[in-house]
């Protein structure tokens, strides 16, 4: 008797195999790297762990723009915004 479950390709999932085994995927994912799930056969998400994406993303906090900004050779420049005088229509109250 012969299977007609094809075998699946290390780190590739089909959407209803990752639904069914999440819990193997999240594994997997954590120990292995990027799990691709597929949905008719074309690639939708990867599936990666916490830790990879904390490292891909890297701090959001701002963080960095704040350190840069302090950095600054111009940190104390002062800049005033230009202000332009427009014209004053008439009214009729």
């Amino acid at each position: 008797m012969t299977s007609s479950i094809k075998p699946r390709a290390p780190g590739r999932w089909r959407l209803q195999d990752a639904k069914a085994r999440l819990s193997e995927l999240v594994r997997e994912a954590r120990e292995r790297g990027p799990q691709h799930v597929s949905v008719r056969g074309k690639d939708e998400v990867v599936i990666i762990s916490a830790e990879e994406f904390r490292r891909l993303s890297g701090n959001l906090t701002g963080r960095a723009l704040v350190e840069a900004c302090r950095a600054s050779p111009h940190r104390n420049l002062e800049i005033a915004p230009a202000r332009h005088r427009l014209p004053v229509r008439d009214v009729d109250l």
